[in-house]
């Protein structure tokens, strides 16, 4: 197969996509009844996207409802446990039996545990390793076997984190860091072994974002003062902030990338801190 040819099956008829939509597009999001997963559902959603599924262990809450109602009949939760392959695998057939496919995955699930290293147990150590790694493969690879049973050419985006890259001495988590930096470098690999089904890779990276789990990040007596230290953008992000660089990696504008990372960060987390 010539390069010309391969390069003609991986753009449409009408040559590479340049609008940034969503349009008719599939799109299942761990980690989505809440928080981050939640923010990207509605970037997805507010993008055109024609259904957006919920794949999460826990029951959707206020937020969800209220999301579901903006988009009447697009927004949907399934169960299934990101730690056990087959629940994955289970959940996607059901959403390509409902919506008549898939076309991208945001491998997003993941926990935190913030304390000293020495201090970790081992039970403790095995729950975020189970969750951000071993289930980010296992939903990466369910997805992938699936794009390639319906000849898809799908997007599979990881969560990652800036914790991936250097630590927060304030927050010390070294399991949570090794987990992050597995899920950025599975990124490149994945890539790497899926360009030949037509599948990106790719994974963000957000610093800190205003959730549940970072309530008291502003609740710190300096913290006016440490952002003054960092300088750039003085606040926490807002879930949805983030949805854009996760709506540009799903979308069809993105045909030609593949095995990067974007950090979406203000300026928390350029520096060790």
């Amino acid at each position: 197969m010539s390069a010309t040819t391969e390069h003609t099956e991986n753009v449409s008829a009408d040559g590479p996509q340049t609008q940034l939509t969503l349009a008719s597009k599939v799109i299942a999001i761990t980690g989505a009844n809440r928080g981050i997963g939640l923010g990207i559902a509605e970037s997805c959603l507010t993008n055109g996207a024609s259904h957006v599924y919920s794949i999460d262990i826990g029951d959707p809450g206020d937020d969800f409802a209220s999301l579901s109602t903006r988009f009447p009949g697009k927004l949907h939760a399934i169960a299934a446990d990101v730690t056990r392959e087959e629940t994955i695998i289970a959940a996607i057939d059901n959403i390509i039996s409902e919506a008549g496919g898939l076309h991208g995955m945001v491998v997003n699930a993941g926990r935190t545990h913030h304390k000293a290293a020495l201090d970790f147990t081992k039970e403790e150590i095995e729950t975020l390793f189970n969750v951000n790694l071993f289930g980010s493969f296992f939903t990466a690879r369910a997805a992938a076997k699936a794009f390639i049973r319906l000849g898809v050419k799908g997007s599979i985006v990881f969560t990652a984190s800036m914790a991936s890259y250097r630590p927060n001495k304030r927050v010390p988590s070294a399991p949570y860091g090794a987990s992050k930096a597995g899920v950025r470098n599975m990124t490149h690999t994945l890539a790497m072994e899926w360009a030949q089904y037509g599948i990106r890779v790719n994974s963000v990276s957000p610093g800190l974002v205003q959730t549940a789990m970072t309530y008291w990040v502003p609740q710190q007596p300096d913290w006016e003062q440490q952002l003054k230290y960092y300088g750039g953008i003085p606040r926490l992000a807002q879930v949805q902030e983030l949805g854009g660089a996760y709506v540009y990696l799903l979308s069809d504008a993105a045909s030609y990338t593949t095995s990067i990372d974007i950090p979406v960060n203000g300026v928390i987390g350029n520096q060790r801190f």
